[in-house]
């Protein structure tokens, strides 16, 4: 599986990527992603798009890419929780795979990749899963563990469901 850095030719991909997110909806009610009202329009994507670069230029934000053919089968990031003194050690992960390329190990090469890349930028990495995601699984082979949940934190339509918090340290860069 090739992973590799976010890169300025990789916009296409990324909206084709996020706008199957609002198209999968349709057919899979349950899926434990978090949704904006409305599909964002592409000039909304333009601009997220440049702030997620600037983070990684900025070294803030890690993220990393699966190519497949002229789109994207993934992406995994890690952005700085804060810019204090005290909470910059901290990064927050998100990862999204293309339902007809999960189960596949797509989502195992970004993670590991997006993990490596953390080395000497963070100390800890956290995420929050929807309870029901069996991306869980992933995240614990990983190291993640589990710290807490979040009651009814996901609601979608009249349903409610809880968010699972879980983190694990960033081994240090080889020396």
């Amino acid at each position: 599986m090739d992973v590799r850095d976010l890169a300025w030719n990789d916009f296409d991909g990324w909206v084709d990527l996020y706008y199957g997110r609002y198209e999968e909806l349709g057919g899979n009610p349950d899926l434990g992603v978090y949704f904006f009202p409305e599909r964002p329009s592409r000039a909304e994507e333009v601009r997220v798009f440049a702030e997620f670069m600037k983070g990684v230029l900025d070294r803030d934000v890690v993220t990393v890419v699966a190519p497949e053919g002229r789109g994207l089968a993934g992406v995994c990031s890690v952005h700085r929780r804060g810019r204090h003194l005290e909470d910059r050690h901290l990064g927050t992960l998100g990862i999204f795979v293309r339902a007809d390329r999960r189960g596949r190990g797509v989502g195992d090469a970004l993670l590991r990749a997006a993990l490596d890349r953390c080395r000497g930028l963070f100390e800890i990495v956290e995420l929050r899963v929807v309870a029901t995601n069996p991306a869980r699984h992933l995240y614990e082979r990983h190291g993640f563990r589990t710290f807490g949940e979040q009651p009814r934190s996901f609601k979608r339509g009249t349903r409610y469901l809880n968010d699972v918090l879980m983190w694990r340290p960033v081994e240090p860069a080889p020396t």
